[in-house]
């Protein structure tokens, strides 16, 4: 049957009509006419002739049938024909090994220029790559996982809706997909997969979904994506893992409505999450149902004044009051409904008799612990026993823990507050301990028990902030960058102002790490901690931008860094709680000179609330996003400023710092290339950031051979190989057989840009056995080997019985070859003559014997200093195949099986 509506394509000068799409109703034709508009309209202009827009529209509408069909059908994991046809493509056309995992693959345009290339991106668990045969053009681009700095979705006049990839300072861009978030998505995993398993050994050995590479699928992928969402928004521990979502409604007593939104069901959890704007949030541990209907229907006691009470007291039983009359309504313990009166009154501040159970409800602690009854005590009895790095750093900062406090005046805090932090270094040796953890634990102390306090911990560096609390802070600042970014979407005049925005990193590193307790009075921070265990890290977010706001004048009047500085921490100081019962403490001497009118006091509870109206729209899905965005271009950066100190230092060599940046790149890149299908690769276990810039990226033979045959100017001889393996063993000197850069780059230095005086002493330390001892061995085997022909051919002649009679000469020579035996069985004596044997093994050079002789031969001196091109070695090495360097075998040679 024919459609009754069809859109057709045809150019002026051309009889004939393209079907583009077709239709049953003017509703459906319209819908199609529109994304045409969106999608494809607006780039047809690009193109000079009709032909070729003929041929981009019945490309690009080609592809869409093929994708729709894909879609539609079942899944390609599920779909094995037409995965397996895509798997042969991807190798035929990229040239990677076989352990090279294609995860998915998709129809797309890749913009080359102004004009778009109408073709199929492969994702796999290594690279991105694209191919695209267009206009009799091939076009075919690879980016690895591990050089992406940037990933985001986009939007431009010609691009309704393009996903832009940063790699090298190249943008590239990637539009017309069907299914774009889902795209997106799953590149965003692979490429956070690949940082977290080359750059963040740490994370990656936690992350039990991602250690075996050659596992990696679209659906664990997206699996992998569901369980870290479900984990973070009911915070709740890494080994949580999601069984089922459902959407389903929910009946709300306090309101008696039923509510929509999504039902989670995991191994311990029964969660809901509302979707109609109520923010209505329900976790029901599996554990605590049988007691379900009696915690929902307890009543708890009414406050009841019988006394005076001061104005701060009154407020704070008036809160509690508040609280009661809350969980009557709303449940207590963890069943408890969330909703946005919750966080209403989390806002204006938790009184101090429930602050620590609520902040294990809001934390997820409380669960943590009941999962593992008794685990802080066996914590405890080990950890106090053992002496090492972590627990000297404690012993020096527990007396620097919130001095000002009565709680940690004396022997009572100071030990509590030792056996949290040391238990929790024992149970997280990666982390150990960290400066702003003894702060963080301080505050927890003043309003948990020491079991609670030590899960609270838990819940915060390994939950709430992860990779705050290790050697490069990742985690802090990967936040940094999202405050950036948050400052110049929602304060751009202040951005324009102060162009250099490494300032709001500097000033706001302490913010992040200690969650404000260590620039505000301790009274005043608590309630800044009563919302960041409500809402996580955007209630941070939030106050850091009202508290840029509230000093937007002042800020905008600044003419350095450190007059900002000084009005921020005159803020701080100013920062009051008129409602808190506890007597004000001393924090930070004021910052005021005479001249100088006192800065105005602002109360913390309304600085909260005003951030929440100014900013509560920031949603913690959106900061997620904004984490896992960041977080490639702040590892990125990271390892930018590895290359320029591993630069500086190896600057001794006569290559320029540009060919050093490369060369860089090269070695750095053949690092990884034995990671890639390797899951126990030598390098990668012994690639630690926390090493010195140096030591972080080492190669072993097998890439050092690789490296060789592209860069070296003696690749073409003959003995390349043989040549390879000997500089390589010369160079090594520790016992896990890897070389670093500077190692590298000096090798190559003396063979590209040495004199012909140090290119042969280069050849000859080449030849000189690593073993001492090695000499005298080789002289004892020939030895050996001598005296054993001469006692075999002299049992041959006494054994023959057709031989001739021995003369008397022969005699002697027997006697004296026995004797000669005995003698050198046990030593060989100097005045003995050497045999012929021994002669032949014994002749030795001198290198400036060696030296001598060739200076003789004008030809071998030319081709010794002829000067090597460089650069142009290093460009043809960038654009070498991944395959070529994977294929060298570590047992091509043995070093000592070879010879020049």
């Amino acid at each position: 049957l024919v459609a009754p509506y069809r859109i057709l394509h045809q150019t002026p000068d051309s009889q004939v009509y393209w079907p583009i799409a077709c239709g049953a109703n003017s509703e459906e034709i319209n819908k199609h006419w529109e994304w045409l508009e969106q999608n494809v309209m607006k780039m047809l202009s690009v193109f000079d002739t009709n032909e070729d827009v003929t041929s981009f529209v019945q490309g690009k509408i080609r592809g869409l049938i093929a994708e729709e069909s894909k879609m539609t059908s079942i899944k390609e994991e599920d779909d094995p024909e037409k995965f397996r046809e895509a798997l042969m493509k991807f190798e035929k056309w990229f040239g990677l090994p076989q352990q090279e995992k294609l995860v998915t693959y998709y129809s797309c345009s890749y913009w080359s220029g102004r004009v778009p290339c109408q073709g199929w991106v492969y994702l796999s668990n290594n690279f991105l790559s694209f191919y695209s045969f267009f206009l009799g053009k091939e076009v075919k681009y690879m980016i690895a996982w591990d050089e992406v700095s940037k990933l985001e979705k986009t939007t431009s006049v010609l691009l309704s809706e393009s996903i832009r990839i940063c790699s090298h300072g190249e943008d590239h861009y990637f539009s017309m997909f069907i299914h774009l978030n889902e795209t997106f998505q799953l590149m965003e995993q692979l490429a956070d997969y690949a940082v977290k398993r080359l750059f963040d050994k740490e994370t990656f050995e936690e992350d039990s979904s991602l250690k075996d590479p050659l596992q990696i699928t679209k659906r664990g992928l997206e699996n992998r994506a569901r369980n870290e969402y479900f984990r973070t928004m009911f915070r709740l521990s890494k080994d949580e893992s999601l069984n089922y979502i459902t959407d389903c409604f929910l009946w709300i007593p306090f309101c008696h409505v039923h509510t929509f939104g999504k039902l989670f069901l995991a191994d311990n959890y029964i969660c809901f999450n509302s979707q109609d704007g109520s923010q209505c949030n329900v976790i029901i541990p599996l554990r605590e149902v049988i007691f379900n209907k009696l915690n929902y229907f307890m009543l708890y006691p009414v406050f009841r004044g019988d006394g005076n009470f001061s104005q701060c007291e009154l407020k704070e039983k008036m809160k509690v009051q508040l609280w009661n009359i809350h969980f009557v309504e709303y449940g207590r313990g963890v069943c408890m409904f969330r909703t946005k009166k919750t966080r209403d009154i989390v806002v204006r501040g938790i009184p101090e008799s429930l602050r620590g159970e609520l902040w294990l409800l809001f934390s997820g602690a409380n669960n943590d612990m009941a999962a593992h009854p008794g685990y802080y005590t066996e914590l405890v009895a080990k950890s106090m026993d053992t002496f090492s790095l972590a627990t000297d750093e404690i012993e020096r900062d527990l007396h620097r823990s919130l001095p000002e406090h009565p709680a940690f005046q004396s022997d009572t805090g100071i030990s509590a507050l030792r056996r949290v932090l040391t238990a929790y270094a024992y149970r997280n040796p990666k982390i150990g301990y960290c400066q702003a953890m003894n702060i963080l634990t301080s505050v927890l102390l003043l309003y948990a028990k020491e079991e609670e306090a030590f899960w609270l911990l838990v819940s915060v560096c390994e939950r709430m902030l992860p990779d705050y609390f290790n050697q490069r802070i990742i985690g802090a600042l990967v936040d940094q960058a999202v405050f950036e970014e948050l400052i110049r979407d929602q304060l751009p005049q202040l951005t324009d102002h102060m162009t250099d925005m490494t300032f709001f990193s500097s000033v706001s590193l302490s913010w992040f790490l200690t969650v404000f307790i260590s620039v505000m009075p301790i009274e005043s921070a608590v309630n800044v901690v009563d919302c960041f265990f409500y809402d996580g890290i955007k209630a941070v977010l939030q106050l850091g931008l009202v508290v840029l706001d509230y000093n937007m004048d002042k800020l905008l009047l600044c003419k350095d860094d450190a007059e900002a500085v000084t009005i921020l921490n005159k803020f701080f100081d100013n920062v009051t709680n008129k409602d808190s019962p506890l007597p004000p403490m001393a924090h930070q001497p004021p910052i005021a000179s005479d001249n100088q009118h006192p800065h105005p006091k602002v109360d913390i509870t309304e600085l909260i609330r005003e951030s929440y109206e100014k900013y509560g729209d920031i949603r913690t899905v959106e900061v997620e996003s904004m984490r896992r965005r960041n977080r490639l271009y702040v590892i990125q950066t990271l390892e930018d400023t590895t290359k320029q100190n591993v630069v500086i230092v190896s600057q001794e060599v006569r290559f320029s710092t540009k060919e050093l940046e490369d060369l860089f790149d090269l070695f750095k890149k053949e690092h990884f290339l034995s990671c890639y299908w390797k899951s126990n690769s030598v390098t990668l276990k012994h690639h630690k950031p926390s090493l010195p810039y140096l030591e972080q990226y080492q190669i072993d033979r097998q890439q050092y051979c690789a490296l060789f045959r592209l860069l070296s100017p003696w690749s073409y001889s003959a003995n390349a190989d043989s040549l390879a393996m000997w500089s390589f063993q010369h160079l090594v000197e520790n016992s896990y057989h890897l070389i670093n850069f500077k190692e590298f780059s000096c090798l190559l230095d003396v063979m590209c840009n040495g004199s012909f005086t140090d290119k042969l002493k280069l050849l000859f330390k080449m030849h000189i056995l690593p073993d001492p001892n090695e000499e005298a061995l080789y002289r004892a085997v020939a030895t050996v080997t001598g005296l054993l022909l001469r006692m075999e051919e002299v049992g041959r002649r006494l054994n023959n019985p057709s031989s001739p009679s021995k003369t008397k000469s022969d005699k002697n020579q027997d006697q004296q070859c026995g004797d000669n035996f005995q003698e050198s069985s046990v030593l060989p004596k100097e005045e003995d003559t050497p045999t012929e044997a021994q002669s032949e093994t014994e002749w030795t050079f001198a290198f400036e014997q060696i030296l001598a002789s060739l200076l003789n031969e004008p030809v071998l001196v030319e081709f010794f200093e002829k000067p090597v091109d460089t650069k142009v070695k290093i460009e043809k090495a960038k654009n070498a195949t991944y395959v070529t360097d994977f294929e060298v075998s570590s047992s091509d040679v043995r070093p000592d099986n070879l010879s020049l």
